[in-house]
């Protein structure tokens, strides 16, 4: 066991989905040929002033109040001044000590750890306690190539959520979960993307160490160029063990930055870190104080209903167990498709529809890496494959094959079923017949359902299915034997 405390908070970084950026009114879009979306306000030419992106403050607002944040009456920005060539007006504007949120946590869910850390997790029902969300703008995006970078400055001043953590997460698994369950929040809002692969979440890991029963935190080390949540969980690891070897052989850590190479899977060093003094913040002259009293008003009957919230109505509504209810309401989409589902037929069972979700269609979506707003099969339409098995009209087994054709073909399941001629017989005069033609030469059998043998009566109805050619319904066939052999 180690003897060394593991103290993390976490830096994310969310660009806001606003039609325009945050100062200007160039519109924010991804994948847009370099260059093209730029004013004098984005690109920092001399006069040019900013002017404030409502949306933007509205998003991070709601925000806060989807994590349980407070918002000042009054919030103000600031300028923080360094130079680089993203940034070329040599300060970045954001905010520093009235921040549009205060406060607040995320909550870790169980689903949101790692798959391996799952059955094992330390502190179950924790949320992670945040310090802040302030509103800046995002900087430019520099390429490095093997002898010279380009800088795109289409991403310099989209709006961008800083959401600070305190020093409240304990291992790289709590951390992962962190950032899961806080991109599951966003998405249900609409506030961010949250895609990490289009840079649109971005993330910086502050990490530190010290001895067991010492209360003052260690030096802070900060991670960056984490581009994947496994690429936070692995550097966490590898970070806590070079810090842990470095004390150690009795060395001293100072308060620096590092860069986390995925190839090499490493830290390196990159600068000794600046402390809040090194910017020289001061109020931004172009950008009066804002009163957020209206703003919160207006805000506050748009928080969403959460993951979590979302979870428990799925138990208690629909019946689903807490892991089932879980994994439909990991993501926004997948949650309204299982209720569109269950809607199109109530008389359907929500648990079973849930089953047919998680057991199939997630299982195939998953194999061919879709999306579920890829999927071809529509949520009525496993509505009214469900329904066809408790109609008795297929068996389970023939359920999947259609299911199978639904997906390949997107034909809705009673044209399969009429097609492939899995239409059950549920005709009592006609499975009478069948049942008597069995019994008849089966007195043996019949002797043992009478002296209580239940596993005889499966091997009736199983002789029935063999005669009808699968045909027969079930449900029906043991009715139609309990009543003639036991009365």
């Amino acid at each position: 066991m180690s003897k060394y405390i593991v103290t993390i908070g976490l830096e994310v970084h969310a660009q806001l989905t606003t039609q325009s950026k945050m100062f200007c009114a160039c519109p924010r879009e991804f994948g847009a040929e370099p260059n093209t979306h730029t004013c004098p306000t984005c690109l920092g030419l001399p006069g040019a002033l900013p002017v404030l992106n409502e949306a933007a403050i509205e998003k991070t607002i709601l925000t806060g109040m989807m994590l349980g944040c407070e918002t000042p009456p009054i919030v103000k920005w600031d300028r923080k001044n360094y130079f680089y060539p993203d940034m070329p007006k040599n300060y970045q504007i954001t905010q520093f000590d009235l921040p549009l949120c205060i406060g607040g946590g995320v909550p870790l869910y169980d689903l949101a750890y790692p798959k391996d850390a799952q059955k094992s997790i330390v502190n179950p029902g924790k949320v992670v306690k945040l310090t802040r969300i302030h509103l800046e703008e995002d900087v430019a995006k520099s390429t490095h190539h093997d002898k010279f970078t380009t800088i795109d400055f289409n991403r310099a001043g989209t709006p961008l959520m800083e959401i600070v953590s305190d020093p409240d997460i304990d291992s790289a698994e709590e951390a992962f979960a962190y950032l899961t369950s806080l991109r599951q929040i966003l998405i249900y809002g609409g506030v961010s993307d949250a895609d990490m692969e289009k840079g649109n979440l971005r993330c910086d890991v502050n990490i530190s160490l010290r001895p067991e029963g010492q209360q003052e935190l260690g030096a802070k080390i900060e991670l960056k160029n984490l581009n994947s949540m496994s690429a936070v969980r692995r550097a966490i690891k590898y970070e806590t063990e070079r810090q842990t070897e470095a004390l150690d052989r009795g060395e001293k850590l100072i308060q620096s930055t590092r860069r986390w190479d995925d190839d090499r899977a490493e830290t390196t060093l990159m600068r000794t870190k600046e402390d809040a003094h090194d910017y020289r913040y001061l109020p931004d002259p172009d950008l009066i104080p804002l009163r957020t009293e209206g703003i919160v008003a207006r805000m506050r009957p748009q928080v969403p209903e959460l993951p979590h919230e979302k979870r428990a109505r799925f138990e208690k509504d629909y019946g689903c167990s807490a892991y089932d209810a879980g994994v439909l309401a990991s993501e926004k989409e997948l949650a309204a498709w299982y209720e569109a589902a269950v809607g199109a037929d109530t008389k359907v069972p929500a648990k079973k529809i849930a089953n047919w979700v998680i057991n199939d269609l997630l299982g195939v979506l998953n194999e061919r890496s879709l999306s579920i707003t890829e999927c071809s099969v529509q949520p009525a339409g496993l509505s009214e494959l469900v329904a066809s098995i408790e109609s008795g009209n297929i068996s389970n087994n023939q359920a999947k094959e259609v299911f199978a054709e639904m997906f390949e073909s997107g034909k809705p399941a009673a044209e399969i079923i009429k097609a492939k001629g899995f239409e059950q017989v549920s005709d009592t005069g006609a499975l009478e017949a069948i049942v008597d033609q069995i019994l008849a030469a089966n007195p043996e059998k019949v002797a043992e359902v009478k002296g209580g043998n239940e596993k005889a009566m499966n091997w009736f109805t199983g002789q029935a299915m063999k005669a009808s050619q699968g045909k027969a319904n079930p449900k029906i066939v043991t009715e139609i034997v309990r009543k003639k052999v036991l009365g």
